[in-house]
């Protein structure tokens, strides 16, 4: 029995709750919709002063923030073992003419952006927020066709990888430039 009814929200830390509201509101049409402050976490109960605010980013779904003013500054969003481009946040648009108004307006103020990059069944770019965090901005473009080989050949790439550890072949077509479903 499935029980779970989609993401309540997401969190991570920022550098500034208020520089980060506005941003989310510059650059991606986000709204704020919420924010909680204590000097003690609830959950914990640790003494710890936060500001947490939420931001809608649309279909439902919401990215929260902590600022903590206590701890030492922020100075990664992720681990030092981990390559900073795995850990992001991919946040849907409804078309390539939208991504890249949100690119253009990035990079007239300095932001740097990567891409498009074309994923073949998605395209998209990426960057980051004023606390570090990596943000992808994606566009799907699959077809019934892409999506039924993949969906086709992810048991067999699963498990090949789980022996291997090698990228499996199967979905190359997607990135090879090719576009053609089962090429090698």
């Amino acid at each position: 029995m499935a029980f779970l009814n989609g993401v309540h929200h997401v969190a991570y830390r920022c550098k500034n709750a208020k520089a980060t509201v506005e941003w989310y509101q510059k650059y991606l049409d986000a709204n704020f919709i919420l924010a909680i402050a204590e000097n003690q976490v609830p959950s914990t109960k640790e003494p710890d002063p936060y500001m947490h605010i939420f931001i809608d980013i649309g279909g439902g779904n919401i990215l929260a923030f902590f600022e903590l003013p206590t701890k030492p500054e922020m100075i990664a969003p992720s681990d030092a073992n981990t390559p900073s481009w795995t850990q992001h946040l991919a946040l849907k648009v409804d078309s390539i003419e939208t991504m890249m108004k949100v690119k253009a307006r990035m990079e007239a103020d300095g932001i740097q952006v990567i891409g498009p990059t074309n994923h073949t069944i998605f395209q998209s770019i990426y960057f980051r927020d004023p606390s570090g965090h990596r943000l992808e901005l994606a566009v799907n473009t699959a077809t019934p066709q892409m999506d039924k080989a993949l969906d086709d050949v992810k048991w067999d790439m699963l498990n090949e990888w789980d022996r291997t550890k090698k990228a499996p072949t199967h979905a190359r077509w997607m990135h090879d430039g090719s576009g053609r479903i089962g090429s090698d």
